[in-house]
């Protein structure tokens, strides 16, 4: 068993403490996770501070290149990447698993190598010159989820080094070793203190989210924890970019095929076994097709290979970990209390490893938690509607506001309904889409600022108006 260590100013810090962890689908001890101290976060903030001085005076070509040597190091090692993110957090090497998030850390890595904030022009007059300048903002505090740790950990990371910022990473305590060998490889080609990593419990991200050295604060989770994090960032009005929760909604219109939208909208709401923020966690279906649409669901899911998520053949694998997996069974249960019709699933056969089944609940409404709260999970209730109009007002009536979707044959139509579904990205016959090149981030409670191409980047600098 390996005990990773701490990356502070280009340096492996060793730490008295470490924390076991295990492999969700067995049990197995994978690795053992450093126990940063506030010592080591004072540290990491200080190497930090000092790269910052020189990183940000670095060209944009010049921030250009080493993001395409950032990208150079995944790749060569994507393989390896995959195995150790497997043996963390549970999902297969195949489909849409570790290789797949892999690829996606790298694809998100290029495309933001080549994105420019050019100096822009406001005013070009006999009375004076106006310029827009962006400036990076000092030392970026980065915490990330378990659920997609090395594609989001790139999310953060890769834009903030783009723009001449410099990086301490605190990945989830679930999840932490395939980030700290991605910060890793990313010293091999960065100077040091570019990007920092720090591990532990819950205690230490408070503790950096805190720290009045860090400059920004970029977090992907739960909505209760950014709640917390924007709080931590009062005393020193510290910038925020918060990617939080979802319960995404989608519709299915009277005119769906039903057959034809079965495989969209199960890889839509069980990509990574659910366990995504703007996974389909309420389905919305017509009256006169509801019948069709759960039975053409349920043919697809039972096809579905699930298991160990090391075997080539395995297309999903287990919930990460034991917490989220009782919320799943306990939501089930609640809607099976509540009249909830199992189509799918809802019985785990107890054995080993958190092996939640694909669950499909029809028969549900509102007032059931698997429909008004986040499951997170491989479990996804079927509401019947009869009017439109019904659809789209249970569909907002969620604190909630970060993806949503419409099924329909008549696409106008689709996008008219879509238009008015209140939430951050919208899609039309899909759900998740997710693209390097198009913002991404959540309205009401699901976050603050958004990620992904241009207006991504300029999440991590500041402007100065420079009049000539």
């Amino acid at each position: 068993m390996k005990r990773y260590t701490l990356l502070i100013g280009g340096t492996a810090v060793e730490t008295a403490n470490h924390v076991d962890i295990r492999n969700p689908s067995t049990g197995d001890i994978v690795g053992a996770m450093p126990m940063a101290t506030h010592a080591d976060l004072n540290a990491a903030v200080e190497a930090a501070t000092r790269a910052f001085a020189t990183w940000k005076q670095k060209s944009s070509s010049e921030l250009a290149d080493a993001c395409r040597a950032v990208a150079a190091k995944i790749e060569a090692h994507a393989e390896e990447l995959a195995q150790l993110l497997t043996l963390e957090q549970g999902k297969p090497l195949n489909g849409l698993g570790s290789r797949f998030e892999i690829g996606g850390a790298l694809a998100w890595t290029r495309h933001t190598a080549e994105i420019e904030l050019p100096v822009e022009v406001l005013q070009d007059a006999p009375e004076g010159r106006v310029e827009l300048h962006r400036k990076p903002i000092g030392v970026v505090a980065s915490i990330t989820p378990w659920n997609w740790p090395v594609m989001i950990a790139c999310w953060h990371i890769i834009p903030a080094i783009r723009t001449g910022n410099t990086v301490i990473i605190k990945p989830s305590p679930m999840t932490p070793l395939s980030t700290i060998r991605l910060v890793e490889l990313m010293n091999e080609v960065l100077p040091p203190g570019v990007v920092n990593v720090v591990t532990g419990e819950n205690e230490i991200a408070a503790a950096l989210t805190a720290h009045p050295g860090i400059a920004k604060i970029t977090f992907t989770g739960s909505t209760a924890t950014g709640k917390k994090v924007m709080a931590s960032a009062v005393d020193t009005l510290k910038r925020l970019t918060l990617e939080l929760g979802g319960n995404d909604a989608g519709i299915v219109l009277p005119d769906a095929d039903p057959k034809a939208i079965a495989e969209g909208l199960f890889w839509g709401a069980f990509i990574n076994n659910g366990q995504t923020c703007a996974c389909l966690k309420r389905l919305y279906v017509h009256d006169s097709i509801y019948d069709a649409v759960c039975e053409h669901l349920a043919a697809y899911a039972a096809n579905i290979p699930i298991g160990d998520g090391m075997a080539e053949t395995s297309v999903l694998g287990p919930v990460q970990n034991r917490m989220q997996y009782e919320i799943v069974a306990s939501f089930v249960e609640d809607a099976k209390s509540k009249g909830g019709r199992i189509l799918a699933g809802g019985n785990p056969n107890g054995g080993p490893g958190y092996f939640y089944p694909i669950t499909l609940v029809a028969d549900i409404d509102h007032g059931a938690k698997l429909v008004d709260l986040e499951q997170f999970g491989p479990a996804l209730p079927i509401i019947r509607y009869t009017d439109v109009e019904e659809a789209i007002r249970k569909a907002n009536d969620n604190p909630a506001g970060l993806g949503g979707s419409v099924w329909g044959s008549d696409l106008a139509r689709a996008k008219e309904v879509a238009s008015r579904l209140e939430c951050g990205s919208v899609w039309i016959n899909k759900h998740g889409a997710i693209q390097p090149n198009a913002p991404f981030g959540g309205v009401k409670q699901s976050g603050i600022g958004v990620e992904f191409g241009a207006d991504g980047l300029k999440e991590f600098t500041t402007i100065q108006t420079v009049f000539c």
